[in-house]
């Protein structure tokens, strides 16, 4: 064999050795590769199973607590005290509080004087919960000296909004965001103590102390003025909440506002959910 040829020969079979451990290299890459996406994929699987097992649990500690809440014995009913009843429902463990939205103030119903109270008692000067309550009177249409529209528009420019108050009740709590002079730090101090679900004048027995506080800077019924209807005593409308931890540390939370009584439709009716996963 001529030398040149052997020499070619070589170089050619070293070529074909370099492609061979390259290719091996490659396919060890993507085996890494596919390995890690499976793995990566796996855990995604696991955490989504987590998190549905857990919600699934929170609802059904929703449910529970409205069965609770309808027995025909009142004394085996679960007081809306705030007092926590702790569940397990499959790996899942819940803890459920209920509340009588009763106790919180409606900003659709209440005086101006009740908000301006309880603007103060969250940390407002005087002049400042004046001047709130009159704006969240403006905006939802129950202002006892209401301005013009034109007026309120003019207002509201001024502060270089494009919006004027609708003059109707809230329809979403955070609506409240949209009045004139309300600050995200207000709005989040004022909120634990409001709902769209109560009376015009909250009950006095469960209220929270900043309510009570509110509360107790007005008369509870203006001499010589009918007092507020009283809500029917089989009627009863709470906050629900149930906070699950399940597997793999997955959190959920519930938060249902429900009507419950016999002359509700069907025992009871959901007013509002809510819900969060950690």
């Amino acid at each position: 064999m001529p030398p040149r040829f052997a020499l070619r020969r070589g170089n050619a079979a070293g070529f074909a050795l370099l492609i061979v451990l390259w290719t091996l290299v490659l396919i060890a890459f993507l085996v890494l590769h596919l390995t890690a996406s499976g793995r990566t994929e796996i855990r995604i699987a696991g955490n989504l199973v987590s998190n549905a097992v857990t919600s699934a649990a929170a609802d059904g500690a929703i449910s529970e607590a409205i069965f609770n809440l309808s027995s025909p014995q009142p004394d085996q009913r679960w007081p809306a005290d705030g007092t926590p009843h702790l569940l397990m429902i499959g790996s899942c463990r819940i803890v459920v509080t209920i509340e009588d939205e009763a106790a919180r103030i409606n900003p659709n119903l209440a005086s101006p004087a009740l908000m301006e109270a309880l603007l103060r008692a969250v940390g407002s000067d005087t002049d400042s919960a004046k001047s709130m309550a009159a704006s969240i009177s403006d905006w939802v249409g129950s202002s006892q000296t209401p301005k013009t529209p034109d007026a309120l528009s003019a207002a509201y420019r001024a502060a270089g909004l494009d919006y004027a108050p609708p003059g109707a009740p809230l329809e979403t709590m955070d609506e409240l965001n949209r009045v004139l002079g309300m600050t995200p730090e207000l709005y989040a101090k004022l909120k634990p103590h409001l709902t769209l679900f109560g009376p015009a004048e909250p009950a006095r027995s469960g209220a929270d102390p900043v309510t009570a506080s509110a509360l107790a800077q007005i008369p509870q019924v203006a001499r010589g003025s009918p007092p507020p209807a009283p809500t029917p005593q089989d009627i009863l409308t709470v906050r629900i909440t149930a906070a699950a931890i399940g597997p793999g540390n997955a959190r959920a939370t519930r938060i249902a506002v429900v009507r419950i009584g016999p002359t509700v439709p069907q025992g009871y009716v959901v007013l509002a959910w809510a819900n969060t996963i950690d």
